[in-house]
């Protein structure tokens, strides 16, 4: 790793001005290819977060702590059943649980929902906010429609290790400026 870092500086120091901004240029480029394909998947589906990382051990055994989800945000009434994203005014963080209890109608002022983790002894009416004992179809940021096991848990690593983070970033970011392709 060591040598890596320093093969990575001393080619960063034999390069010109030119081949040094046309470097950050490109590196640029990758962040903001990555910002269009991300855009683009939010409306594609419908969702602000079309991809999340389970946190938490709650849906187990649908879900573990570190699977990718996939959503999707369809015009339709959400289905006693299905897994749902969803924020709570006042949490930072979105919940991934399953609907156990549906009311309402979609025409006529929206669903009301009831979730619960598949792994929680009790509904989540705890976790919603102070007052309220329904989860309105407004608060839904999608719906779960794919995942890949255990690739998000280096996101996991990365929010509990910020140090990790900064030197993934940091030595991603300087091998793009130091590559000579």
């Amino acid at each position: 790793m060591l040598s890596l870092l320093t093969s990575a500086l001393s080619d960063l120091k034999s390069m010109n001005l030119r081949q040094l901004l046309l470097q950050l240029v490109s590196l640029g480029l990758i962040v903001t290819s990555a910002l269009v394909i991300w855009k683009s998947l939010m409306l594609v589906t419908g969702s602000d977060s079309p991809v999340v990382v389970v946190l938490s051990g709650s849906m187990e055994p649908a879900f573990y702590r570190g699977d990718i989800l996939f959503l999707y945000l369809a015009e339709r009434a959400t289905r006693v059943g299905e897994i749902v994203v969803f924020n709570i005014k006042g949490r930072e963080i979105p919940i991934v649980h399953r609907v156990i209890r549906a009311h309402g109608d979609l025409k006529y002022g929206g669903q009301e929902l009831l979730t619960k983790g598949d792994n929680n002894y009790s509904d989540d009416t705890v976790l919603y906010a102070a007052g309220q004992d329904w989860l309105l179809e407004s608060q839904i940021m999608g719906r779960a429609v794919g995942f890949l096991p255990h690739v998000g848990r280096v996101t996991i690593i990365m929010n509990d290790y910020p140090v990790v983070k900064y030197v993934v970033i940091g030595v991603l970011g300087l091998l793009v400026v130091t590559s000579r392709e």
